[in-house]
């Protein structure tokens, strides 16, 4: 599968979404039917920061090996990540980058493809505004996905992109149009 491919014969695409963080990364994981409806596989926050061992390093390992084991256990379709965005604190930026980085490795590894959403699409596809917050995307994620309780917020924002990438592989397969399609050319 190339990175900006779907794969539109499958009677349900599983949907792994990640919000890479160095703290934390959020996973969710979502199964979207032809009609595009979606349901609920599974969520979690990997815990990246270990008390025992606060290296960098084995932070991004940490990362690389939990999002490796998911796929494998799975056996997601399609991924979704969040882009970057520059941050003020080119430290913090640097390492959501390498957090980032992390996770598109350990996806690539099992030969799956990775899609890219900013936060603003994200926000847009689940809230109806870009400039939705934190509690709005994990209310809309609950409902749509019709789980009980508050969700942890990196959980909410993966199942968010997750989300995100169903809507947008669901309208442009409608209007018969490749991934790029939509993305304003610079």
């Amino acid at each position: 599968m190339s990175i900006t491919a779907f794969q539109p014969a499958l009677a349900v695409v599983r949907i792994l979404g990640i919000d890479p963080g160095s703290q934390r990364t959020g996973i969710g994981i979502i199964d979207v039917d032809a009609a595009g409806r979606s349901r609920h596989v599974f969520h979690t926050a990997l815990k990246v920061l270990d008390g025992d061992d606060d290296a960098f390093a084995a932070r991004l390992k940490r990362i690389f090996d939990g999002i490796g084991a998911i796929v494998v256990e799975y056996a997601p379709h399609e991924v979704a990540i969040e882009r970057v965005f520059v941050s003020h604190n080119a430290d913090s930026a640097l390492k959501l980058g390498q957090a980032r980085g992390a996770a598109i490795c350990a996806v690539m590894q099992h030969g799956l493809g990775v899609a890219e959403y900013a936060a603003r699409e994200v926000k847009q596809a689940v809230v109806g505004t870009g400039a939705g917050d934190k509690a709005q995307v994990q209310h809309m994620v609950g409902l749509l996905l019709q789980l009980p309780g508050r969700l942890q917020a990196d959980a909410a924002d993966a199942l968010a992109i997750a989300l995100a990438h169903a809507h947008t592989r669901s309208s442009l397969q409608r209007l018969g149009l490749p991934r790029d399609a939509w993305r304003r050319r610079r």
